[in-house]
């Protein structure tokens, strides 16, 4: 079995799980926040969103520098759950593409995050995928099933059931 083969399944798991979550953003909260320093619930949905799409920048080059305006990515904002989660879908189905698209030397091959020039972290790819964007989104999926909580949305199964989801 390659790397590619045993990445895939977690990665078609962990979306579908992501993708149940900002679906349930409820349009009429996206500006809330729980904290005056967190994100609003429907910023970080959008957050949650691209990341997937960062995926395709892993496979495809060798850098992404993450400065505004260097990534080629127009900033967008929370418009609606659904807007979103289209975004999210998208992003998935590239990313899911390139990885496919990948070899085990493919994802052995250093890649680098930069911020205004500067390296932020050089990592091989298969690292990169595993923690700058399964665990990262993973992590962003918590909090957002928290901030759901506290909005009193139901919450899906995520690794079983929840108060709200028997399995």
């Amino acid at each position: 079995m390659t790397f590619i083969t045993a990445l895939l399944p977690e990665f078609d798991h962990e979306m579908k799980t992501t993708r149940s979550l900002i679906a349930l953003v409820p349009d009429a909260d996206a500006s809330w926040k729980p904290h005056a320093k967190s994100s609003s619930i429907g910023g970080l949905a959008l957050h949650i969103a691209e990341l997937a799409g960062y995926a395709v920048a892993t496979m495809r080059q060798t850098e992404l520098d993450l400065t505004p305006g260097r990534d080629g990515r127009a900033a967008r904002e929370f418009v609606s759950a659904a807007e979103n989660t289209a975004v999210f879908d998208r992003n998935v189905a590239e990313a899911r593409a390139a990885i496919a698209g990948g070899s085990d030397d493919d994802l052995m091959v250093p890649w680098s995050l930069k911020g205004g020039g500067r390296t932020v972290f050089t990592m091989p790819r298969i690292v990169v995928l595993r923690s700058f964007i399964f665990n990262h989104m993973i992590h962003h999926r918590g909090q957002l099933s928290v901030y759901l909580r506290l909005r009193d949305v139901p919450l899906p199964s995520i690794y079983g059931p929840t108060a709200d989801s028997p399995m």
